[in-house]
């Protein structure tokens, strides 16, 4: 089910999103902006917050969350590769918006998200998006009941992608993140291979920070 702007005013935000953040700043996958194109973004978000659904920058959503800035969410899901066959782990569910989109681009979307209030505000928002399971737990656990997955999406800034997450991906897979370096956000994109896993940065963009994420700490005197 297509998820459509409700009326003109929004329409035309969503227009002057998808033409001001995303088409100027390298979100070239042409699926990619139909779907950001299509998907009614204040729907994914408490009622008082419809007004600031399309500005470039964070949303935030109360328990020290946010939705993500469109741009970073454009980027990440154009890098990811996507095709309409793929299974995707979506990391970091918040309302529910990115998981939407997703279900425009590929055939299932397992979507994970840590915050019990969030969870239900995401699985009310997508009750009629068959593509979407929205999966109450941990971050950083991923759902490995579902696995393997053909991509997976880390939709915000973390510190470091557990192994125990990467291995949730089949191999060949994709997985595409915002990781956290020295106070800079770094969009980066890898895929798992035989031997391995590493990733490549292609952009430094700001996005919203997860939790959970923290790189374990090597002691020092």
């Amino acid at each position: 089910m297509k998820l459509n702007m409700r009326d003109s005013e929004s329409v035309a935000m969503r227009h002057a999103m998808v033409a001001s953040q995303l088409r100027t700043n390298a979100v070239s996958d042409v699926r990619v902006v139909a779907a950001m194109d299509t998907v009614a973004r204040e729907a994914f978000l408490p009622a008082e917050l419809a007004s600031v659904a399309y500005r470039d920058t964070a949303v935030p959503l109360g328990h020290g969350r946010a939705q993500n800035v469109p741009m970073a969410t454009g980027r990440l899901l154009t890098q990811a590769e996507l095709r309409a066959d793929d299974r995707v782990l979506l990391i970091g569910a918040a309302g529910g918006y990115t998981a939407a989109v997703l279900a425009e681009l590929v055939a299932e979307v397992v979507a994970v998200e840590s915050d019990p209030t969030l969870a239900g505000f995401a699985r009310a928002a997508l009750a009629e998006v068959a593509a979407v399971t929205v999966i109450e737990g941990p971050l950083a656990a991923g759902h490995a009941a579902g696995a393997p997955y053909d991509v997976i999406v880390v939709d915000g800034a973390v510190e470091d992608i557990p192994a125990g997450l990467i291995e949730q991906v089949a191999v060949g897979g994709r997985v595409v993140a915002g990781i956290l370096d020295r106070g800079v956000t770094r969009l980066s994109a890898g895929r798992r291979t035989a031997g391995g896993f590493g990733l490549l940065d292609f952009a430094d963009i700001d996005c919203v920070t997860l939790p959970g994420f923290a790189r374990p700490r090597t002691f020092t005197f």
